[in-house]
């Protein structure tokens, strides 16, 4: 079952606090259900913290392919044609057009902390979030804001998360230190890497010779093979239990953890998709190399790459907007409900969150 809410964007980190209060008002059409939940929660739904016994096998990947190929740990996605965007759901995904893109490679899964950290042992890179940011390109942040770190995810104290904000930025959190310091990814070396800013994934996959997918290649190999108006069947089954890494519950205040995760998981711990595809859907929001603009054109288009930059109307300020695909963990029937292919949000490219991560293409022919 579907609770609409109003429309407000799960990553407008800087926007939070005039969005808060439109949730308030769409959370108190669900309150009357937190007491019976938080009951049931305290009487048979117990917090995992460990995956289901039958994903184990998930739990034992090191985080890096056993190869050095070219292709390592990549599949293959045939040239295809496709329906992309959606006309039953969020404006922002109007208007449905027909997509042709040419084959091309993608990771099975989101890139782990493992390979980020040899790729940072390799080339000694520094993350944005470990950089101070240049007071001229953001005038309106506030001091707390300019030194290196990242934002994270904070649940209200409040049941019906009346506190305010959930969305706060630490200073010190970074992909090494998700929380902040003092946190660490020791043991999470299989988990998708998080607190990426976009240049922090490009620069990942030009060192291995690869790019970022586009918005059309990734919602192309979200869907499996599958066209038409997509839905929730890629976070749930047919008798709506989680197959994928999301927020079940009522968030911001109530989290069941049904999947197993509380956060993120290990990557390849849910069924894949018709191509073989990992957590294209929940666990991480994924980057793509399109610039935002709200919904898609009618026109049939060829491996569309999205607008030009030029054509974007950037406040003074604000960095320019990216896609991001596939939802996360924090996305919940009540709140944000984007784990879909063809959902879409913008992301700052210079913002790095607790729940964004990416995966990488190779635009090469199979052999």
């Amino acid at each position: 079952m579907r609770t609409d809410v109003p429309r407000c964007d799960e990553t407008g980190v800087l926007a939070m606090a005039s969005c808060h209060r439109l949730r308030l008002i769409s959370m108190g059409a669900v309150a009357v259900f937190v007491s019976a939940m938080i009951a049931a929660s305290a009487t048979g739904i117990a917090k995992k913290d460990e995956p289901p016994a039958a994903l184990g096998s998930c739990a034992a990947y090191s985080g890096l392919p056993s190869e050095a190929r070219e292709t390592t740990g990549m599949a293959f996605i045939p040239a295809g044609t496709f329906t992309m965007g959606s006309e039953r759901h969020q404006p922002e995904e109007h208007f449905t057009h027909v997509v042709r893109v040419d084959g091309f490679w993608i990771d099975r899964h989101e890139v782990t902390n493992a390979q980020f950290a040899k790729f940072v042992e390799t080339t000694s890179y520094v993350t944005l979030a470990e950089r101070p940011v240049d007071p001229k390109n953001h005038p309106d942040w506030p001091q707390e804001m300019l030194a290196p770190g990242s934002v994270i995810f904070v649940p209200p104290k409040d049941r019906r998360g009346e506190d305010g904000r959930w969305w706060q930025y630490v200073a010190g959190a970074n992909w090494r230190q998700p929380h902040g310091p003092g946190s660490s990814i020791v043991g999470k070396e299989n988990h998708p890497v998080v607190h990426i800013a976009y240049d922090d994934a490009l620069a990942y996959a030009q060192w291995l010779g690869r790019s970022l997918p586009t918005e059309a290649q990734w919602e192309f190999a979200a869907r499996g093979g599958r066209d038409g108006e997509d839905d929730w069947s890629s976070a749930y089954d047919p008798e709506g239990k989680p197959i994928a890494n999301s927020w079940q519950g009522i968030f911001p205040v109530l989290n069941t953890n049904e999947d197993g995760y509380a956060e993120t998981a290990p990557v390849g711990c849910f069924p894949p998709n018709g191509y073989g595809l990992y957590d294209m859907i929940g666990n991480v929001w994924e980057w793509t190399t399109d610039w935002y603009r709200p919904g898609h054109p009618r026109e049939v288009a060829t491996n569309p790459k999205g607008p030009e930059l030029i054509s974007l109307r950037i406040a003074p300020g604000q960095a320019p907007r990216l896609v991001i695909k596939g939802g996360s963990f924090l996305c919940a029937m009540n709140y944000c409900s984007r784990y879909r292919p063809a959902a879409r949000q913008p992301q700052e490219s210079d913002v790095a969150t607790v729940h964004l991560g990416f995966r990488t293409v190779l635009n090469k022919p199979i052999p």
